[in-house]
C-alpha cells in the first residue's frame, strides 16, 4: 500500500528532478488515483511536504508548489551556505572517511553519465542531491534531509527565476570539491564550495532590490505630452506669405503656431 512518504518522496523527485514547476497544481483527488489511494494518505504527504515549505495550501486553489519569493530565494541559498560550509568546517578536526570519499565518486560519476546522456530530469536530479549526499557521507542525516529540503527549494527558484547557470560547470565544480577533499584540503574544498554556490545564485535573474508596485508605478506614470512641431512651408506657401506680408500691415496667421492647426486636421 502506497503511504504518506512514499508519496512526499516522489513529490520531493519531481521537484528536484524540474518536472513539477513552482505553482503546479496538485489536486487530492488525481493524486489519489495516480497513487490507488485514500485523499486521506494524499493530504498527510501534501502536509508533510508543506511544513517542509515545498507546498503550500489556499482555501481557494488548492494545494499547489511554492513559488518562492526573491527574499525566499536569497535566504534559502544563505541557508545552504552556512550548513554546507559549516560541514566542510568541522571536517578539520577530523579526516574524511575512505568510503564517504568512493561514495561520492560513484554519484560523480552518475553525474557525468545523465550529463552525456538526453534524461535532464537525471541530471538535475542528480546535480542537486550531490550536496544531500554529501551530507550523508560526512555522517549527518539531520543536515542531509534539512539539505535536501533547501536544495529542492533552490531548484524551484531556479526555475523560477530562469537561472542560466549551466549543468556542466555544477559538476565540474563537484569533482573539484571532492578532489579537495580527498587531498585533506578542507580550506580549498570550502572556498570551492562557497564559489560554487554564489555561482549558482549569480546566475538568477534577481532584481537588485525588490518593488512590489513596479508594475503599476510604470502603468501610472504621466504619459509625456509634448507640443506638436509645426511642418514646413512648403516654397510655394512661403512665397505667397511672403507676397501677402508685403501688401498688407496685418498681421499674418502664420505668426503663431495656431495657424498650423488646419494642417494636422
Amino acid at each position: 500500500m502506497t503511504t504518506a512518504t512514499d508519496i512526499s518522496n516522489r513529490i520531493m523527485e519531481a521537484v528536484m528532478a524540474q518536472k513539477l514547476a513552482p505553482g503546479s497544481r496538485l489536486g487530492e483527488q488525481q493524486l489519489a488515483m495516480l497513487f490507488d489511494c485514500s485523499r486521506t494518505i494524499v493530504r498527510e504527504a501534501l502536509t508533510r511536504l508543506s511544513t517542509r515549505g515545498i507546498v503550500t495550501v489556499s482555501a481557494r486553489r488548492g494545494w499547489y508548489v511554492v513559488e518562492p519569493s526573491q527574499d525566499e530565494a536569497r535566504e534559502a541559498f544563505e541557508a545552504r551556505r552556512v550548513i554546507e560550509l559549516g560541514l566542510l568546517h568541522q571536517l578539520k578536526a577530523r579526516a574524511v572517511d575512505p568510503g564517504a570519499l568512493r561514495q561520492l565518486k560513484n554519484h560523480l560519476a552518475r553525474e557525468k553519465a545523465a550529463l552525456a546522456g538526453s534524461d535532464v530530469g537525471m541530471r538535475t536530479y542528480l546535480l542537486g542531491d550531490f550536496h544531500v549526499c554529501l551530507a550523508e557521507c560526512l555522517g549527518n542525516a539531520l543536515l542531509a534531509d534539512t539539505l535536501r529540503d533547501y536544495t529542492a527549494r533552490t531548484t524551484l527558484i531556479a526555475m523560477l527565476y530562469q537561472s542560466s547557470h549551466d549543468a556542466a560547470q555544477s559538476c565540474a565544480d563537484h569533482v573539484r570539491i571532492v578532489e579537495a577533499l580527498e587531498a585533506g584540503d578542507i580550506d580549498r574544498a570550502e572556498t570551492l564550495m562557497a564559489e560554487h554556490i554564489g555561482t549558482v545564485q549569480a546566475a538568477l535573474r534577481l532584481q537588485a532590490q525588490t518593488d512590489p508596485l513596479a508594475g503599476l508605478r510604470d502603468a501610472l506614470a504621466p504619459v509625456a505630452k509634448t507640443p506638436p512641431q509645426a511642418p514646413k512651408k512648403r516654397p510655394a506657401a512661403r512665397k505667397a506669405m511672403a507676397s501677402t506680408s508685403a501688401t498688407s500691415s496685418t498681421p499674418s496667421p502664420s505668426d503663431d503656431g495656431s495657424a498650423y492647426l488646419g494642417a494636422l486636421l
